[in-house]
């Protein structure tokens, strides 16, 4: 596994449901193609598992 990842939100949060948002906006993103650096971690991993048909992940 890499030690960082880079998150970007790539679709939009209008109508999703709640929990997503708040999932989204855990993980630091607040605008739309917004990019993130998060630390690689299992509890990291499941939040983007959530969302993942809202962000695009690279690993560093």
């Amino acid at each position: 596994m890499a030690n960082k990842l880079e998150i970007t939100l790539t679709r939009s949060l209008i109508g999703r449901p709640e929990d997503q948002r708040v999932t989204v906006n855990t993980l630091g993103l607040r605008k739309m193609h917004q990019t993130v650096v998060q630390e690689d971690n299992p509890a990291i991993r499941g939040m983007i598992t959530k969302v993942a048909h809202l962000v695009t992940v690279k690993e560093q």
